[in-house]
């Protein structure tokens, strides 16, 4: 794990509106404190800057670890996963209640490598849900 600065943190942090940005869960409420996620993994070559920086939840983070690709179940094609500085959230995912619908191939394939559909985070979507925090307001998470 690198050294992220301070200020670049709560940069990613503001801009993420405090939001995990693949599967939109909100930090407020959760107990472990998001990563900041390198898009492109150091280990590939990503660099420390804002535009391949993102926030993740514990979850969505341990899971991507260094992935930059994934299957989409729907083609069997290996795709690049979705790449929130890259691309809008609403073009690759929409929600059918508390379960993510991938509507493009990233999509699809970033719920598959991601596991955004187990049971554990149904459960928290519905509590977020119950809590006003879900969905999700806004274009980009």
């Amino acid at each position: 794990m690198s050294d992220i600065p301070i200020t670049l943190r709560r940069m990613v942090i503001r801009r993420a509106d405090n939001r995990c940005e693949y599967c939109g869960l909100s930090q407020a409420g959760q107990e472990a404190t998001f990563h900041i996620d390198h898009i492109t993994p150091t280990i590939a070559g990503g660099r420390t800057v804002a535009d391949n920086l993102a926030l993740a939840c514990v979850s969505c983070s341990l899971r991507k670890g260094a992935n930059r690709t994934s299957v989409d179940p729907q083609t069997g094609a290996t795709v690049s996963l979705y790449n929130p500085r890259q691309a809008l959230w609403s073009l690759h995912f929409r929600w059918d209640g508390v379960v993510v619908v991938g509507i493009s191939q990233a999509g699809r394939a970033t719920i598959v490598a991601l596991d955004m559909k187990r049971s554990i985070i149904l459960a928290i979507r519905r509590e977020e849900e119950i809590l006003g925090r879900h969905p999700p307001n806004r274009e980009t998470t």
